[in-house]
C-alpha cells in the first residue's frame, strides 16, 4: 500500500465535524404537536437562575456519558425538562449540525409530542418557567428581524482584579506578523431575532426555526 493509498483509507466515508471533541456538545429537540387544526412549535421559557435564564428555547441540552447518540440526549432532556414521557415523543429526523462562533456544536432533531394539549405537559419548575406552543404558520408569515453582532480573537485579556494584561497567545515571540498581537478579525456574525406575544426569540433557536421553516416552504 502506497502512502497515498494509505491516507485515502484513513478519511472518513461520511465526514463529520473537526475537533468535536473540543466542542460544548449539544442536543435540542424541535418540538412540534398538532393543535387546533395545525402544528404548533412548543417552547419553554427558562427560570431566570440557570443557564439561558429567561430565554425562550427548545428542550435540550450536554450530551451526558450515558447518551449512546445525541438523539437520545434530545429525547431525555425533553423528557426531563418538559415532563413528557419518552414513548410519547416521536423524533422524524434531524437537522443540520449548527457550530456556534464559541464552539457549541448543536444536534438539532425534530420530533413530535403524541399529546393533546399542553396541559399533558408537566414542566420541571427548577428549569423552566413556562412552556407554551406558536403555530408554524406564524413564522412563514413574519420574517425575523435580522442585526448583526462582531466577532473578533483577542490575543490578550485584561484581569479585571489587577488591571494586568495577561497573553493568551504570544504572537511576537512565536515570530507572527505584528497584527496578531492585537485583535484581529472583525467577522460580522448575522443575529435573528423573533417577536411573539409570550417574548422574544432570537439566537440559535431562532436559526432552527429559519431552518425548518425554510424545509416547508411548499407545505400549505
Amino acid at each position: 500500500m502506497t502512502k497515498l493509498e494509505l491516507l485515502r483509507s484513513k478519511l472518513p466515508a461520511h465526514p463529520g465535524v473537526h475537533s468535536e471533541d473540543n466542542n460544548i456538545n449539544t442536543a435540542v429537540l424541535v418540538l412540534l404537536f398538532f393543535f387546533k387544526g395545525e402544528y404548533h412549535f412548543v417552547f419553554q421559557k427558562r427560570v431566570p437562575h440557570i443557564r439561558q435564564g429567561g430565554e425562550i428555547c427548545f428542550p435540550g441540552g450536554y450530551r451526558r456519558p450515558q447518551d449512546a447518540t445525541f438523539e437520545q440526549t434530545a429525547v431525555r432532556e425533553t423528557e426531563e425538562e418538559m415532563g413528557i414521557p419518552a414513548e410519547k415523543l416521536t423524533v422524524i429526523g434531524q437537522l443540520d449540525t449548527l457550530i456556534t462562533p464559541l464552539g457549541v456544536s448543536v444536534n438539532a432533531f425534530v420530533g413530535v409530542a403524541n399529546i393533546i394539549n399542553l396541559g399533558e405537559v408537566t414542566p420541571n419548575r427548577d428549569e423552566v418557567d413556562r412552556v407554551f406552543s406558536v403555530p408554524v404558520s406564524y413564522f412563514k408569515k413574519h420574517a425575523p428581524q435580522k442585526y448583526e453582532t462582531l466577532l473578533q480573537v483577542h490575543p490578550t485579556i485584561v484581569d479585571e482584579k489587577t488591571g494586568r494584561e495577561i497573553v493568551l497567545l504570544p504572537a511576537r515571540e512565536l515570530g507572527l506578523p505584528d497584527k496578531y498581537t492585537k485583535p484581529w478579525g472583525g467577522v460580522k456574525h448575522a443575529i435573528y431575532v423573533y417577536k411573539v406575544e409570550q417574548g422574544t426569540i432570537w439566537g440559535l433557536t431562532a436559526r432552527i426555526i429559519i431552518d425548518v421553516v425554510n424545509k416547508l416552504k411548499d407545505w400549505s
